[in-house]
């Protein structure tokens, strides 16, 4: 089956019934608490610009501090929208007196989801990553903006057991939401398997694997995938995994955070490529 062409809108947004498969249902987990059912609030200066600019994301509400509408007046002018004026208290009692707003909060809809065989044609110009029930919102924002920094194809994680795409997951990724499709899916193993019928090489970083992350091509169609810290991979994981690999350390600690892990491995793949066109 030929894969087809990526669409321009990417993100969370479940597709409708269609020729590849069956729908995919937004998960209610997927949603901040105390926003409306089914919506999403994001906070924090450089996620509200990058959903701003962003043509397929959807503005239902958007709260700003004086300070904060002249930061992102630009943006805020090119999506012609009244923004509410609140003060930062107002956003404290919204989102919680812990949450870095940086006054400003944009209520919307999750984005609109991808399907496997689009991100498969995306992984002619990029990696793909898959995250196997990576829960901590700050890791997977943090590996989402790698993701974004080093060309990624987009990201795969589970519909369950995965962290929400929520405003703590948007605010770290600094914006990268926007920018790199995000598939949830039911069954990673399945999903696995598609991506090799589909000429991926998938490769499942595992810190005990004898074979190193840097002898491998990293090129062509490549899925890493990363294990949720502490748990690492499962078991059905590791077995669907093409090969197990691990990143050559040298001190005397010998693991690395699934963030950083992913940040490293995405820029091997960014060189590698880079060298095998020239």
């Amino acid at each position: 089956m030929k894969p087809t062409s990526p669409r321009q809108k990417y993100g969370q947004r479940p597709r409708k019934n269609g020729p590849r498969g069956p729908q995919r249902h937004r998960s209610a987990d997927h949603g901040p608490k105390g926003a409306p059912d089914g919506h999403v609030q994001l906070y924090g200066v450089h996620a509200v610009e990058a959903a701003l600019r962003n043509p397929g994301r959807s503005i239902l509400r958007l709260l700003m501090t004086e300070n904060a509408e002249n930061r992102l007046s630009e943006a805020v002018a090119a999506r012609h929208v009244a923004p509410e004026r609140v003060s930062p208290r107002d956003l404290d009692r919204l989102l919680g007196a812990d949450t870095v707003h940086q006054g400003v909060m944009l209520e919307t809809e999750p984005l609109e989801e991808p399907d496997v065989f689009e991100l498969v044609a995306r992984a002619d110009a990029g990696p793909l990553v898959v995250l196997d029930q990576v829960t901590d919102p700050h890791n997977v924002g943090a590996i989402l903006r790698s993701a974004a920094v080093f060309g990624a194809a987009g990201l795969i994680m589970t519909r369950r057991h995965s962290a929400p795409l929520d405003g703590t997951l948007a605010k770290s990724a600094s914006g990268a939401l926007e920018l790199v499709p995000v598939a949830l899916v039911q069954n990673l193993a399945r999903t696995i398997a598609e991506l090799k019928e589909h000429g991926t090489t998938v490769l499942g970083l595992e810190g005990s694997s004898e074979h190193a992350l840097e002898t491998e091509p990293l090129t062509g169609r490549l899925a890493l995938v990363f294990g949720a810290e502490g748990k690492g991979l499962r078991e059905l994981t590791r077995e669907s995994c093409d090969r197990l690999v691990r990143i050559s350390t040298s001190g005397p600690i010998g693991s690395l955070n699934v963030s950083n892990a992913a940040a490293i491995s995405l820029h091997h793949a960014a060189f590698k490529r880079t060298h095998h066109a020239q």
